[in-house]
C-alpha cells in the first residue's frame, strides 16, 4: 500500500494531566477542546495555516492568558485534529489509505486551503489521493471503506464517488494493468502462463479476481460500486452473478433445512439486537436481488432458490420474492428437490414446506408458453410451388423456433420429474391438504410425464401419511394417476396396495393383463368377469386393448418392495377386503353384488399369479374351466 510522509521534526506532543500539549520554549496561548480531549497549543503555527481558527479567534476577544476554542463537531475526532496540528508544527506525519479520508475532511473543516498558505494540507492530500490512492486497487477499497465513518463529509467532498469510479474502472481492466497489492500480483502471475496469456485452468478465476475484495464492502457501498460496474455494459453477466454469490455467502446468514437462521456468535442477544440484525440482512438481500443480471443463466437456479429461502425467512418484500420466483421459473429445470424444500413460516398454515411458493414458481415456469415441437401440416400447393429465397428464410426461422420449443419441451420433462420427486418429500407432511397436493401435481401437463412411477410413489406416500382419508378422497387423489404409464414393478405394487381404491387396482390389473398378452404376441378378448367389473366402474374394455410400452425404466431408488404380498392367501384377502369396501359403489353403478364379491369367477381373479406376464393365460384357463363346469 502507498503512504506519504509530511514534515521533518520529531514528535514532541505529550500528555500531562489529561491535556495534550507540545514541548516548546514558547508558552502556550491557545486551548482547543475537541470532543473529549483538550489541547494546549500555540496560536502562531495553527492560525497561519487554518482559516477557520483565524476567524474564531478574531471574533472572540482575549479575556485571559489562554484563548479557548470549542470544536465539538470536528470530523475524524481527536486523531484527525492532532494530525492537522502536527502538520502545522512541521512534525512528521504519515498518511495512507487508512487515514487520508479523515485527514482530508479535517483539513477542509479547518479550511487549510491555498488561499491561506501555499502548499497547505488540502493541496498535498489531494495530490497524494489522486496520484497514489486512486491508482492502487487495495488503497481504493480501503479508502472507500473508511468513508463510512464520515459519510456526509465524504459525499460533499466527492471522495466516495471518486473511489467508486476508480474501483469500477479497474474492475473493467485486465489485472495486469491494475496496481495490485503483493498478494494479488502473485496470484495473477500464477494464473498467467509463460507467454503472458491466461491459462485455461485459471481463466474464469482470473476474470473474477475482484469479487472477493469487493465482498468486504458494506452493502450500500457495494451496491453503488456494482451499479457503476454494470452501467458500463462491458462486464459479462455471469461474472456479475459470481460476484453476487460471493458477497451473499460472505454476509447472509446460513439457512438450515428446517428454516433456522444460523447467526454468528454475538455477545448481545437481546430482542432489539436480533431485530436490527434481521433488518440489516433483509436490506442486504433485497439489494442483492436488485443487482441480479437480467440475462437468463447469469446465476444458478440453486443460488436463486437459496436467496428465496432467505427472503422467506427474513420476511423480505413481496416484490423481491416474486422477482426471485420469476427468475427461478425461467430455469427451473436446473433445480434439485433439496433446493425446492423452502421452509414455511406462515402463520396461516402449519405445513412444513412452503408449497404455495413452489406452485408460484411452477406457474412462472409454465408461463414461458412454449409447447412441444410439432410439425405443421403442409398443403399440396405449397409442396408443388417453387420455393423462393424468402420462403427458405421463413422455413429457416421456423426450424429455429422449433429448436427453441424442443429445448422447452425437454425442460418440461425434467421439471415433471422434479415435481414428482418434490411431491414425494412433501407428501410426508401430515398437514399438507389434499387439494394442494393435487393442485401441485396437476400443474404439470400430461405430455411432460412420460411415466407415472414417481407420481404413484408420491401418492402412495401421501396415502400412508394420511390414512384418515375417506373413500371419495382417495378416489379423487388417484384420478391424477394414469395406470397406462406405470412400469411393471409399479403395477405389481399397486395391484397389492390396500390403500388404493378398487377402481385403480382393477385398472392396473387390466392394463398389466393387456401388456402381458401383447408380450406374448397374441391379444384376445378379456374374460367376461373382468369385462363386467370394468364396465361397472365406467371403463370401456374395448378401448383399452391398444399395445402398451414395456420399456419404461425407473431409477433404483424408485423401486417398490412387494415382499409383504408374496403369499397368494394375502393377495386374496386384500382384494376381498377391497370388494367388501366398495360394494355400495358397485350397486350404484347398476351391477349386482352377486356377480362380484361372491362370484366363483371373481375368486379366480383374486388368485393372482406371482408372475405378471402369465396373468392373462392363468385367468383365461380359470375362466374356461369354470365355464365348462357350468
Amino acid at each position: 500500500m502507498k503512504f506519504m510522509k509530511l514534515g521533518s521534526r520529531p514528535d514532541t506532543f505529550y500528555t500531562a494531566e489529561a491535556v495534550r500539549s507540545v514541548s516548546s520554549e514558547v508558552s502556550s496561548d491557545l486551548i482547543i477542546q475537541v470532543k473529549g480531549s483538550r489541547y494546549l497549543l500555540h496560536k502562531f503555527p495553527l492560525l497561519s495555516k487554518c482559516l477557520r481558527l483565524q476567524r474564531i479567534c478574531s471574533e472572540s476577544p482575549d479575556s485571559s492568558q489562554y484563548q479557548i476554542v470549542q470544536l465539538p463537531d470536528f470530523p475524524g475526532g481527536e486523531e484527525a485534529f492532532e494530525l492537522c496540528a502536527k502538520f502545522c508544527y512541521g512534525i512528521t506525519v504519515t498518511l495512507s489509505a487508512y487515514n487520508i479520508v479523515a485527514a482530508r475532511c479535517a483539513a477542509d473543516y479547518l479550511q487549510m486551503t491555498e488561499d491561506v498558505e501555499k502548499g497547505n494540507l488540502i493541496y498535498k492530500l489531494d495530490v497524494f489521493f489522486n496520484s497514489c490512492i486512486l491508482h492502487g486497487w487495495k488503497d481504493s477499497i480501503v479508502a472507500l471503506q473508511s468513508t463510512k465513518a464520515l459519510p456526509l463529509w465524504s459525499e460533499d467532498l466527492a471522495i466516495t464517488s471518486r473511489c467508486i469510479e476508480g474501483i469500477a474502472s479497474k474492475v473493467l481492466s485486465h489485472p495486469s494493468k491494475v496496481s495490485l497489492s503483493h498478494s494479488h500480483s502473485r496470484r495473477v502471475r500464477d494464473d498467467l502462463s509463460c507467454n503472458g496469456t491466461e491459462s485455461q485452468r485459471h481463466k474464469s478465476a482470473s476474470k473474477g479476481w475482484w469479487a472477493e475484495d469487493l465482498a468486504e464492502l458494506s452493502i450500500d457501498l457495494y451496491w453503488r460500486t456494482m451499479i457503476a460496474i454494470k452501467s458500463s455494459a462491458k462486464m459479462p453477466s455471469n461474472l456479475i452473478g459470481d460476484a453476487l454469490k460471493i458477497y451473499a455467502s460472505r454476509w447472509l446468514p446460513n439457512i438450515s433445512k428446517n428454516g433456522r437462521v444460523n447467526q454468528k456468535a454475538s455477545s448481545d442477544s437481546d430482542s432489539d439486537s436480533a431485530s436490527e440484525i434481521t433488518s440489516k440482512h433483509r436490506l442486504l438481500l433485497e439489494s442483492i436481488v436488485s443487482l441480479l443480471p437480467a440475462e437468463k443463466g447469469a446465476v444458478s437456479s440453486s443460488f436463486l432458490l437459496k436467496l428465496l429461502k432467505a427472503a422467506n425467512i427474513l420476511n423480505a418484500s413481496s416484490s423481491s420474492k416474486m422477482e426471485l420466483a420469476r427468475r427461478v421459473g425461467l430455469q427451473l429445470e436446473e433445480a434439485t428437490v433439496n433446493d425446492l424444500l423452502i421452509p414455511s413460516l406462515s402463520y396461516t398454515n402449519d405445513t412444513l414446506y412452503d408449497v404455495e411458493l413452489v406452485m408460484t414458481i411452477l406457474e412462472q415456469f409454465m408461463l414461458q408458453g412454449q409447447s412441444p415441437p410439432t410439425s405443421p401440416p403442409r398443403s399440396r400447393l405449397a409442396v408443388e410451388r417453387r420455393r423462393s429465397r424468402s420462403a427458405e428464410n421463413i422455413d429457416f426461422e421456423l426450424q429455429e423456433s422449433r429448436r427453441s420449443s424442443s429445448a422447452s419441451h425437454s425442460s418440461k420433462l425434467k421439471v415433471a420429474k422434479l415435481v414428482d420427486r418434490y411431491l414425494q418429500e412433501v407428501a410426508r407432511d401430515v398437514n399438507l391438504s389434499l387439494s394442494k397436493f393435487i393442485a401441485l401435481a396437476e400443474t404439470i401437463p400430461d405430455f411432460a410425464r412420460q411415466d407415472h412411477d414417481d407420481l404413484y410413489r408420491a401418492i402412495d406416500i401421501y396415502l400412508k401419511a394420511h390414512q384418515e382419508l375417506n373413500k371419495s378422497e382417495r378416489k379423487r387423489l388417484c384420478r391424477i394417476l394414469d395406470c397406462k404409464k406405470l412400469s411393471m414393478d409399479a403395477c405389481m405394487h399397486a395391484a397389492q396396495n390396500e390403500l388404493l381404491p378398487l377402481r385403480v387396482v382393477v385398472q392396473v390389473l387390466f392394463f398389466e393383463q393387456a401388456r402381458a398378452a401383447k408380450a406374448g404376441g397374441k391379444v384376445a378378448d378379456l374374460p367376461s368377469n373382468i369385462k363386467a367389473l370394468l364396465t361397472a366402474h365406467g371403463i370401456d374394455p374395448s378401448k383399452h386393448t391398444a399395445p402398451l410400452s414395456t420399456t419404461t425404466s425407473i431409477h433404483a431408488d424408485d423401486q417398490w418392495s412387494v415382499s409383504g404380498f408374496k403369499s397368494p392367501k394375502s393377495r386374496t384377502s386384500t382384494l376381498r377386503m377391497k370388494l367388501a369396501e366398495d360394494d355400495a359403489a358397485l350397486d350404484e353403478n347398476g351391477m349386482p353384488r352377486d356377480g362380484i364379491a361372491r362370484s366363483s369367477k371373481f375368486k379366480a381373479l383374486c388368485a393372482l399369479p406371482t408372475q405378471p406376464k402369465r396373468m392373462l393365460s392363468k385367468l383365461w384357463f380359470t375362466n374356461r374351466s369354470t365355464t365348462e363346469k357350468n
